[in-house]
């Protein structure tokens, strides 16, 4: 009878191991998908700052055409009007 006892014992021992193993590995299941969560928000946010980025340089680009035609208008009316830096 002490046999059956100790086995009992063993698998009671064996069972707490195995739901402590499953609670962790819950645990670290949860912490996985909110790791996942974060993550795709992070890559969303990245994307749209790669965007506004575009945006910003292809805004930036546009001014400097502009900037460079007025100088060219300028230096245009410069020579007509014969001025000069001198």
């Amino acid at each position: 009878m002490c046999a059956a006892v100790m086995t009992e014992a063993v698998e009671n021992l064996i069972l707490e191991h195995l739901k402590r193993f499953q609670s962790g590995e819950d645990r670290i299941e949860r912490d996985l998908k909110e790791i996942k969560s974060r993550l795709t928000t992070v890559e969303v946010t990245q994307g749209s700052l790669l965007q506004h980025i575009g945006q910003l340089a292809s805004s930036i680009a546009q001014q400097q055409l502009s900037m460079d035609r007025t100088n060219e208008r300028i230096e245009r009316i410069d020579k007509q009007l014969e001025l000069s830096d001198a």
